[in-house]
């Protein structure tokens, strides 16, 4: 039985995502994630502007007019979203944890999804693959995968993708539309990266806290690092200490640009605070003008 707390924050995530999905993202997904390919529908009659390529000699032969082949689009496609659960989702400063965010786009994500009748799927990771929920329709199932990343309590607090990505290559043997939500505060994420993008459509979907972009002047503070436990007595007002936090914030940052740029993966960014929705569809329609060009 879930927590009553828990049932009402999933129903109201439905709600505001659901309409976000029916206004503004189902059609934009439908446009930029294309089915496996075009499967034979028909036989017709020729009509003037049919491309003659089409021509099904075959029955044109045995009726003594011309015919074309149809076909159709196979649409459906298999989704995974692979969600990062490890200790430092929990951090949020704007009262909205990262794994809050993880949850809301991932039901935006997986009721697009379905909209299109596609199949989504989960699986949760740490320093472990946590756990797996196989991908199925439904509405049902998409409140089911909203529900165990709200409520899922790891066993691990690290953080291993390379583990993660290599367990579902294992067992995925179609292509696979493979959203990746994480914080990305790991190193050696490439290789993992380049490994999946060779079999599945990835898209790695980067969430962030303001405090993570910009350490503020609050004096003396212990910070301690989630995954590892360290702690450390840190001047936060100290000009230093700033600059040396804010020069870490840009490698990070350099470093994400040039791994998605080089191995060519269309990436997302969410920020706490911001409208999730608005950013999945400038997303959306970034990643249709670059297939469209």
């Amino acid at each position: 039985m879930l927590p009553r707390e828990l049932i009402r924050r999933i129903r109201r995530l439905e709600i505001a995502t659901r309409q976000v999905v029916s206004a503004l993202l189902a059609g934009q997904y439908h446009s930029v994630f294309k089915g496996r390919g075009m499967a034979f529908s028909e036989v017709r009659p020729y009509q003037a502007g049919d491309d003659i390529r089409s021509i099904d000699w075959n029955v044109t032969a045995r009726t003594s007019a011309p015919h074309v082949k149809v076909f159709t689009e196979e649409r459906e496609l298999t989704v995974v979203l692979l969600v990062d659960v490890s200790a430092s989702e929990e951090f949020g400063s704007r009262g909205t944890r990262k794994s809050e965010m993880a949850a809301e786009v991932a039901a935006q994500i997986a009721f697009s999804a379905i909209a299109n009748n596609d199949r989504v799927g989960l699986l949760l990771f740490s320093d472990r693959v946590e756990k797996v929920i196989p991908p199925r329709k439904g509405r049902k199932h998409v409140l089911r995968l909203v529900s165990d990343i709200l409520s899922f309590r790891p066993a691990g607090k690290g953080t291993d993708l390379s583990l993660a990505l290599g367990w579902l290559s294992r067992v995925t043997k179609r292509r696979t539309v493979l959203f990746v939500i994480s914080d990305f505060l790991l190193d050696g994420y490439e290789a993992p990266l380049r490994t999946a993008r060779m079999k599945h459509d990835v898209v790695p979907v980067v969430l962030r806290d303001p405090m993570e972009e910009a350490f503020p002047a609050l004096g003396l503070v212990e910070v301690e690092d989630p995954e590892t436990g360290e702690r450390a007595l840190v001047d936060s007002s100290s000009p230093m200490v700033r600059r040396a936090f804010q020069a870490a914030v840009t490698r990070g940052k350099a470093e994400r640009t040039r791994v998605f740029r080089k191995l060519e993966l269309d990436s997302v960014e969410l920020r706490a605070g911001e409208d999730h929705g608005e950013a999945l569809v400038r997303f959306f329609r970034a990643r249709a003008r670059r297939l469209a060009a």
